[in-house]
């Protein structure tokens, strides 16, 4: 059946207004009279969180488990490193908060902090990333709730191998790999962007390619000094090895893929240049593609142009460089 609400995260951060973040549910059934309004506001019991991802507690990857149901959805908050659990399955229309893990507990049990992108992992279990450490200091990685309690297990990688940075992932189950990208420098960004941290390490340049079963990192690619690789997904086909990476400051999206001897390469496949512009903090204005989707057929890639206004769709064939269709 067709989804009949949507549920959008909705921060309040640096706006001046001291109200917590809430969850809204959106109506999305045409023939209802409340088609395309907000009907339900779920707000969280503490300020200055900032809800940013959020992910099911069951994920396409555990389709062949009947007990596995989307019932539950996961907030991770990218400043207090709070995360909360909330059932939509009892009510969807009115979703209610079930569990609540303090920063506290994610501090000193893995030692991260600064929370993005929950995903369901094919065990049941639920990844999150990690963009630093509970001070703000670059750390990647990421840690794990369980599936059915969703109490918190620990780290997911060694502890050797937590990456300088952290923000988006995907993963390939079938071929045994988890995508990660880099991220930025919590501490030095918390107010917003600043250009004089470029060049400084502050924005992330990495790539990075682990093994999914043995959780250890394989293979690093750099993607350029400040490129800012930010999300990464793979294409919707399970047999499928390769996708793609938006860089957020560099307006370059990278495709990676499988080699013949079970390593994987990157080329770069579009790229937007900056507008030159008056009056803005830089004299050039770079795309800052934050978000990419590709279609459930994998025909489409959709790039959020942020800062430039528009959304770009490009048209994927294999062994080409998607084609730019509508924008």
């Amino acid at each position: 059946p067709r989804e009949e609400v949507a549920y959008v995260t909705c921060t309040y951060r640096e706006t001046c207004i001291e109200q917590p973040d809430f969850l809204a549910t959106i109506d999305l059934n045409p023939r209802s009279p409340y088609y395309g309004q907000v009907i339900h506001r779920l707000p969280m019991p503490n300020l200055k969180d900032e809800l940013h991802c959020s992910g099911w507690s069951a994920g396409y990857t555990c389709f062949d488990n009947v007990t596995r149901k989307r019932n539950k959805l996961i907030l991770p908050c990218l400043i207090s490193s709070r995360i909360y659990v909330v059932d939509v399955g009892s009510q969807c229309r009115a979703p209610k908060l079930c569990k609540m893990i303090e920063p506290v507990d994610v501090f000193w049990k893995c030692n991260k902090g600064y929370l993005n992108v929950p995903r369901s992992l094919p065990n049941g279990d639920i990844l999150i990333a990690n963009m630093g450490d509970p001070s703000g200091n670059a750390k990647g990685g990421f840690i794990v709730l369980d599936g059915e309690t969703f109490e918190l297990k620990g780290n997911w990688e060694n502890e050797c191998e937590a990456p300088p940075g952290g923000c988006h992932f995907w993963f390939q189950p079938r071929h045994n790999v988890l995508m990660s990208s880099a991220g930025i420098v919590p501490k030095h960004v918390g107010r917003g962007f600043c250009p004089d941290n470029l060049k400084k390490g502050v924005y992330g340049r990495r790539l990075n390619v682990w093994n999914l079963s043995c959780r250890s990192l394989t293979q690093c690619f750099d993607l350029g000094e400040d490129s800012l690789p930010l999300s990464v997904k793979f294409l919707q086909n399970p047999d499928a090895a390769e996708g793609y990476v938006s860089c957020a400051l560099s307006g370059v999206v990278y495709r990676f893929y499988k080699c013949e001897a079970n390593n994987w390469a990157v080329e770069e496949v579009i790229r937007i240049p900056a507008k030159d512009v008056t009056g803005w903090i830089m004299p050039k204005m770079p795309a800052f593609t934050v978000d990419l989707i590709i279609s459930m057929d994998d025909k489409y890639l959709y790039l959020s142009n942020w800062l430039h206004g528009d959304i770009r769709q490009y048209e994927l064939s294999k062994n080409c460089k998607p084609k730019l269709v509508g924008q």
